[in-house]
């Protein structure tokens, strides 16, 4: 529940739940609470209907330690309720994306003037993708922080996934790369991206090829632990027609094969992009499954 737009009514939060201080200047749009048992992974959902027009110009992740991932979005058809929180499963979002985050995101400030537009009277829903890997139970306060404003900035943004849902890691096996994305069929202008792996993933690399020149626009190690979104400066326009290339390398000394997936154990090989003007474009566009 949102805590921020409740006003004076809102519950007190319980003294013993994990929840990190909200920075000067930031409030909070969605959370809930929550606790995990013993060794455990689950999903949990929420729902807030937004009342005002909301212009985010900064986004940043409320994530106490067993938050692994966040992924905020519009709710569609499969993913509208009652607001409130509820428990949910991994496909439970929205395909029209404002924010995701991994463990250690950095916040994301948005270029002077550039915002994402919630319309007043529309559903936002948070799925948090949460994991114990303690020996005790844990709980917690997770959401999405955000500076907003009511008058609307100059250009919308949105954020999209590039990258790749049909791969395996074979075992006992170093620098094994990945290669996703797709021909871009719209232009636009990239202002940041945030490359997303899990815990075998060492590398990833962002280019686009326009009329036979490659820009490489990130190229660098991973780390589970630290996933940050990169500012694009200057920012980078891309012209329809153009290729989009993510490449995503993994080093697997187990036993096992490793395979796409939500959990932390499995894989992911996506490049979340933010860029505008928006387009109402869905999550996916420039994957192997744009239409997932």
């Amino acid at each position: 529940m949102n805590n921020d737009m409740m006003g004076d009514d809102a519950p007190p939060i319980d003294a013993s739940i994990d929840a990190p201080p909200i920075p000067d200047g930031y409030s909070k749009l969605i959370g809930r609470t929550w606790s995990i048992p013993v060794g455990q992974e689950i999903y949990r959902c929420a729902r807030f209907t937004v009342t005002s027009d909301t212009y985010v110009t900064n986004i940043m992740a409320q994530a106490p330690s067993g938050t692994h991932h966040t992924v905020l979005s519009i709710s569609d058809g499969s993913t509208q309720g009652a607001d409130g929180d509820y428990d949910c499963s991994v496909g439970e979002l929205g395909m029209v994306m404002l924010y995701a985050s991994g463990v250690g995101t950095s916040p994301l400030d948005f270029p002077s003037g550039v915002g994402v537009k919630i319309a007043a009277g529309t559903q936002i829903h948070l799925n948090l993708h949460l994991f114990n890997a303690t020996d005790k139970v844990i709980t917690g306060d997770s959401g999405i922080l955000v500076k907003s404003q009511s008058t609307p900035t100059t250009t919308l943004a949105e954020m999209v996934f590039a990258g790749k849902f049909l791969f395996s890691v074979p075992k006992m096996t170093a620098n094994f790369a990945v290669n996703g994305g797709c021909t871009s069929n719209k232009t636009f202008t990239l202002f940041a991206l945030w490359p997303h792996m899990h815990k075998i993933g060492v590398k990833q690399t962002f280019e686009v090829v326009h009329n036979s020149t490659t820009t490489k626009l990130h190229d660098g190690p991973f780390q589970f632990a630290e996933q940050n979104y990169y500012l694009q400066t200057p920012e980078f326009q891309v012209t329809s027609g153009d290729q989009i290339k993510v490449q995503c390398v993994y080093t697997n000394n187990s036993t096992s094969n490793v395979t796409f997936g939500e959990s932390s154990n499995q894989e992911m090989c996506f490049t979340g992009m933010y860029r505008y003007p928006a387009a109402g474009a869905g999550l996916f566009e420039c994957t192997d499954q744009p239409g997932f």
